[in-house]
């Protein structure tokens, strides 16, 4: 049985608060369970993990980034309410009564003021937390400005579906430990680097600095993306939660290189893992930095297909992570020849 059960491990990556440009926290947790599968891991001046595993051949860079998004305090008025900026996207009337957590404890809830209507609540400054506190100097008492709070909502399982927040993108640092797992006690044919990066909700920053340090011949990013299934109208996409590994083609940041998507294909159809194509009309991952880095990479991405993204509450299914964690493992080993 594999060491990183999904749901555990899940709720120990998210015991921690750790939005983009906080994560030691949730690093100083990637280090301690990746350290066992690979040849050194460190962490850059950035913050970003890496863990190598060495090979012979060319550099791989597999990225996943463990930063999530979250709230930022901007004031606190003479009633103790709590004023914030979003880190990364948040659409503010989606969120409304959602509990969160400060990283010492404190628990609030975030809500729409009285005079305004989930229409009219637009940017999360326009939003408000509370934490039960009486006037400014109770609440100065628990939190102070500049202090960041995240989703404080449960991680659980339900037939083969995982609720959770923070699946973006902390259900694919599982997919890098479970794919460093799974070769464990195999040769390489690429030398490969596992970065869990930071940064990634607020401009892919991490595995940027980390891709130029690194150079690597190709990238590939670990990342949720939309499904074509949810509730209401016609899909939007073709990709669907339990279509298996998603291999992706386009997004917003990045066409992926051909070649990669090719061998990826080949690679899922040899050791036969359970696959399909993606087509993102709008969103990005760490891909299109990778593959901008110094004089470019062979850039793609595997994707894991995700309903609710951003909110407090995402879900994806437990057997398209086993299916990305092998695809993962399987390209690692296979020899870069394009």
């Amino acid at each position: 049985m594999t060491k990183f059960d999904t749901i555990e491990t899940m709720k120990k990556v998210n015991s921690v608060i750790a939005p983009s440009g906080h994560e030691t926290p949730v690093a100083e947790i990637f280090m301690e369970l990746a350290r066992p599968f690979c040849d050194e891991v460190y962490r850059d001046v950035m913050g970003s993990v890496i863990a190598h595993k060495k090979g012979p051949g060319k550099k791989l860079m597999f990225s996943a980034h463990m930063d999530s998004i979250g709230f930022i305090v901007t004031h606190i008025d003479e009633k103790g309410f709590i004023r914030c900026h979003n880190l990364g996207g948040i659409r503010a009337a989606g969120v409304v009564g959602t509990p969160v957590k400060f990283a010492n404890g404190t628990r609030g809830v975030f809500l729409c003021p009285s005079d305004k209507t989930l229409t009219d609540l637009t940017r999360v400054s326009e939003g408000y937390i509370d934490i039960g506190a009486h006037s400014r100097e109770e609440a100065l008492e628990r939190v102070q400005v500049a202090d960041v709070a995240v989703y404080a909502t449960e991680t659980y399982q339900a037939g083969d579906m995982i609720f959770s927040p923070y699946l973006d993108d902390r259900i694919a640092g599982i997919i890098l430990l479970k794919a460093l797992e799974e070769l464990k006690d195999e040769k390489v044919e690429n030398d490969v680097y596992f970065v869990f990066s930071v940064q990634e909700e607020v401009g892919t920053r991490g595995a940027m600095t980390a891709a130029f340090a690194i150079e690597p011949y190709a990238g590939v990013a670990l990342d949720v993306t939309r499904t074509g299934d949810e509730l209401g109208g016609k899909p939007r996409m073709e990709c669907y939660v339990n279509g298996g590994a998603a291999i992706k083609v386009v997004d917003s940041s990045l066409v992926c290189s051909p070649a990669l998507v090719a061998a990826m294909k080949d690679c899922a159809k040899e050791n036969k893992i359970k696959w399909q194509i993606e087509v993102l009309e709008a969103g990005g991952t760490d891909a299109g930095s990778i593959q901008r880095s110094r004089s470019g990479a062979y850039a793609g991405c595997i994707s894991i297909p995700t309903r609710y993204i951003h909110s407090p509450q995402e879900s994806c299914s437990l057997s398209d992570v086993e299916d990305c964690a092998h695809l993962a493992a399987a390209f690692a080993k296979k020899a870069l020849t394009f």
